[in-house]
């Protein structure tokens, strides 16, 4: 009987010859039961993964035939969050629209925030009360209008970036799109610095922003990256903080959105560039932005900007020309409903309890059933709002297309990287939070048995 089931499993690619004189009676039943290892997908043998690849087919088919509808594009808040801050829409039912300085909210004035919304969003960034600017619902728009404002007026007398022959950005990579788009937007050159696990490659930064004055900023998401999830060290901070630049209006575009955006009980924290800056003498180079975009309403947030009072006082001179008044009846809402950061992180602790599982959830099936394979890798983050997975160089097109045409809506292959142009195709955005864990887990065996589709796909294609 033994010799029966070893031959049976020698045909189906589950053993190796070279593992036959090691097989015992119980290893057998371990067999039986699943209870073993997947076959290394670079290890099958042509007719192994040909059958590999036809079952799968199947697999897909059967998932076409359902005609889906999930979409897992963008960084959505589900309902059940979008419900947490629902009692915010009810909270002028007192009547009190009175600012503490007694500025009706309803009526003009106060271009740059209510005095109670600056302390309340400084504290959230970690800037004082007057190195704030409070703009409408997108931290997004806030920074294109400094790009903006720099390419038109400059950064504090120095030449407006659109009068220069040109203008380089910096960009860690994998990241966040729409950052991307906003500077390509203004034909800005931009130049990709790989990711490490503490952080974007510092030593290629220190280096380029040394040599090289066209280089006039980086974008960085440095809690909880988008997508990566990496929170950058404290000697990432301080390093971006004492950085030397060659132009001497180089500015960090520091988007930290997921400062309290955590999937753990002990979230980690990471150090405050402003202070690290000012330690540096350097705090006029660095730009802080945030929003409750992912906190209350993405339709109704709050976006903040931090910055030196030198910066703060330079950039509001532009306020009154784009804008009559950001809604500080939002500004008031929020305070009205929050009063106190620490409020604000309590509340945040609701949003862990929702969406933690579907993480989880995305992160044991990619380790079941894509781990023992060894065709893909992933990203198990403590916080933000993604998993970024690498498939095998050359299959992320694919992977997204075939999700696509079986009705699951994925992040677009390449949109991680400036120009959407990711070389080796392989890094997937995954955004788990906005569908419910059913409709999770359904999304995610189509994109399991899609990465193994195109891993068979690809294996074949260099056995030719």
């Amino acid at each position: 009987m033994l010799s029966c089931h070893l031959k049976i499993f020698l045909q189906c690619g589950i053993l190796k010859i070279s593992d036959c004189e090691k097989i015992t009676a119980g290893t057998i039943q371990k067999i039986l039961k699943g209870d073993v290892p997947k076959m290394n997908l670079s290890e099958m043998s042509k007719e192994q993964l040909l059958d590999f690849k036809n079952e799968n087919e199947a697999l897909y088919n059967e998932f076409k035939a359902q005609g889906l509808c999930l979409n897992m594009s963008r960084g959505n808040p589900c309902k059940e969050q979008l419900e947490l801050s629902l009692d915010m829409l009810s909270v002028f039912d007192d009547g009190d629209f009175v600012s503490e300085n007694g500025i009706d909210v309803r009526n003009y004035g106060m271009l740059d925030g209510i005095p109670e919304a600056k302390k309340l969003f400084s504290d959230m960034i970690g800037v004082d009360e007057d190195e704030v600017i409070i703009f409408g619902n997108s931290s997004l728009n806030a920074m294109f209008w400094a790009v903006q404002t720099a390419f038109n007026k400059g950064v504090l007398g120095n030449t407006p970036w659109g009068k220069l022959d040109k203008v380089k950005f910096l960009c860690p990579v994998p990241g966040y799109d729409r950052h991307f788009k906003v500077t390509e937007f203004f034909g800005v050159e931009m130049i990709n610095v790989p990711m490490t696990p503490t952080g974007p490659d510092m030593d290629m930064i220190e280096r380029l922003v040394s040599e090289d004055e066209e280089i006039k900023g980086i974008w960085c998401v440095p809690q909880y990256s988008n997508p990566d999830g990496i929170s950058y060290s404290d000697e990432t901070v301080r390093r971006f903080a004492n950085l030397k630049p060659k132009a001497k209006d180089f500015r960090i575009f520091w988007d930290n959105a997921y400062c309290i955006h955590h999937l753990t009980e002990n979230p980690k924290y990471i150090l405050n560039i402003l202070d690290e800056a000012k330690k540096a003498g350097n705090e006029n180079m660095v730009y802080i932005f945030g929003s409750t975009s992912k906190i209350t309403f993405p339709g109704a947030g709050v976006a903040v900007m931090g910055a030196s009072r030198e910066n703060v006082e330079n950039l509001k001179k532009y306020l009154g020309i784009s804008i009559i008044s950001y809604d500080k009846m939002n500004q008031f809402r929020h305070v009205k409903f929050f009063g106190t950061f620490e409020n604000m992180k309590e509340h945040m602790k609701k949003h862990t309890t929702i969406i933690a599982p579907k993480f989880k959830l995305v992160c044991d099936m990619l380790k079941a059933e894509i781990a023992p394979l060894g065709i893909g890798e992933w990203t198990e983050p403590e916080g933000g709002y993604f998993v970024s997975f690498n498939a095998m160089n050359g299959c992320a097109k694919r992977i997204v297309k075939l999700c696509s045409e079986a009705g699951v809506t994925l992040t677009g292959a390449g949109a991680t990287f400036p120009y959407s142009v990711d070389k080796e195709d392989r890094n997937i955005r995954i955004a788990p939070t906005y569908p419910s864990i059913e409709d999770l887990e359904k999304a995610m065996e189509l994109f399991i048995i899609s990465v193994k589709l195109s891993s068979a796909e690809k294996l074949l294609r260099e056995m030719k």
